[in-house]
């Protein structure tokens, strides 16, 4: 009967101990934010999804080749000495059309050692952390402002430009060559005449 009575009291207390935790707490404000209509204010320094501004953009390849899961894919194309890109907002001058600028955020791991070796400072971390798909390849970013079609020109105007470039070189070789091969011709002929002279 005493054990009866001792296990009794101990249940009774035991309730009455939690009972007086949840009353305490009954009466303090909430700390639950009503998600997604109240978000949660961000730290500034926050490492979310990345952005880039391709205007300033000058197609260096220094974020890709600094990210450790490869998730930045660049391609780029030089452009014309006649084309003029324009300059980035620090004033670089752009050399380079940047044709694909791709960022898979799947496998991004948001370290930030994209941003740092940026010349233009033109990638950087946002607070945008809302960004789930249903299809993993909506997961990547395409920032490029050319059209597959535009690129594809830009790509074959270069090549053109520098088949016409290696024509001119191979012509101005050729022609040295046979600049060269004729003042040796009349060279031997000068001593040849000098030697008919002699004789």
């Amino acid at each position: 009967m005493k054990q009866y009575l001792l296990n009794t009291w101990e249940a009774l207390s035991t309730i009455f101990i939690g009972m007086k935790i949840t009353f305490g707490h009954l009466f303090v404000p909430a700390v639950t934010i009503q998600y997604p209509d109240v978000r949660v204010r961000l730290p500034e320094r926050v490492r979310n999804r990345l952005y880039v501004n391709m205007d300033d953009c000058i197609g260096c390849l220094q974020c890709a080749r600094a990210c450790p899961v490869d998730c930045i894919d660049i391609e780029t194309v030089k452009s014309l000495p006649t084309e003029d890109l324009g300059k980035t907002s620090n004033g670089k001058k752009k050399a380079l059309w940047v044709t694909k600028f791709d960022i898979d955020i799947a496998k991004c791991c948001y370290c930030q050692l994209c941003v740092f070796p940026c010349p233009t400072e033109c990638i950087y971390m946002t607070d945008v952390y809302e960004f789930s798909e249903f299809g993993r390849n909506d997961l990547v970013y395409k920032f490029a402002t050319l059209t597959n079609e535009e690129a594809k020109e830009k790509a074959a105007q270069y090549d053109v430009f520098m088949e016409e470039k290696e024509r001119q070189k191979a012509e101005a070789a050729k022609a040295k060559a046979e600049a060269a091969e004729k003042a040796k011709k009349e060279k031997e002929n000068e001593e040849n005449k000098e030697d008919n002279k002699d004789k």
